[in-house]
């Protein structure tokens, strides 16, 4: 299906786009690899084609973990505020990924730094998607111990998205490592609690429990095949549904 296909109808409005860090690095191992986030940004723009307004949370990790520095000795404020930085040259280097797709995009941070990009404000980022805009937060939530997935299960609650999308290098739940056991089994669909049950580590459990209790949905797919954000958005089975 074409992304001018016009009979395309997407299953969401508005939604959230939460991407690791790790995911933008590729096979390099460290920093950001150019064909990855241009793969990405192409498909952000595709599903904006759609009429769905996007919002996106990007993690640190390809270029500093705060919990790894903490765990060598790092006073674990410095390290998440280091990690939260990261953040901000991600999300500026896919602002730029994005324009040079033609998606007008907005960076706003929790941490001030007005040269760079906007502060968040709810209000401010409800208006730039009416407009049309993409809007990446940056900056987790402004404060120490609290991961990116925390903040995209908060901004999700905040901008009222219809659903927050978990992009990783797997293509769903597993009820364990598929990487290293070949018998892995992935879920299709999961409620919240069964994933609490079994231990299954969706998201952190200070942002699982956000979105469970205002049973906002997640789902958890692959975004290192092409096209599959849109699939998702289109409301194609893809990935695992976690629901209420």
């Amino acid at each position: 299906m074409s992304s001018a296909d016009p009979s395309a109808s997407p299953k969401y409005k508005r939604i959230l786009l939460k991407l690791s860090g790790e995911a933008l690095m590729g096979d390099k191992g460290y920093g950001i690899d150019p064909a990855v986030i241009d793969n990405i940004a192409g498909q952000v723009a595709d599903v904006q084609k759609l009429g769905v307004q996007i919002v996106i949370v990007i993690g640190g990790g390809n270029i500093f973990r705060g919990l790894a520095a903490s765990a060598h000795g790092m006073d674990r404020a410095n390290a998440d505020y280091m990690g939260m930085l990261a953040t901000v040259m991600n999300s500026i280097a896919l602002q730029d990924a994005l324009e040079r797709k033609g998606v007008i995009t907005r960076v706003q941070s929790a941490i001030a730094m007005q040269e760079l990009c906007e502060p968040y404000i709810r209000r401010r980022a409800e208006r730039h998607l009416e407009k049309g805009r993409c809007v990446v937060f940056a900056g987790g939530t402004g404060n120490p111990y609290f991961t990116t997935d925390t903040a995209a299960s908060l901004r999700a609650m905040e901008i009222h998205a219809d659903v927050l999308l978990k992009a990783t290098k797997v293509d769903g739940v597993y009820d364990k490592d598929p990487k290293k056991h070949a018998d892995a089994v992935k879920y299709k669909t999961l409620t919240f609690t069964e994933a609490l049950q079994r231990d299954l580590k969706v998201m952190d459990l200070t942002a699982f429990s956000l979105c469970r209790d205002n049973k906002l949905n997640i789902i958890v797919f692959d975004m290192q095949e092409h096209g599959n954000i849109r699939r998702v958005v289109l409301g194609e089975s893809i990935g695992t549904l976690v629901t209420e």
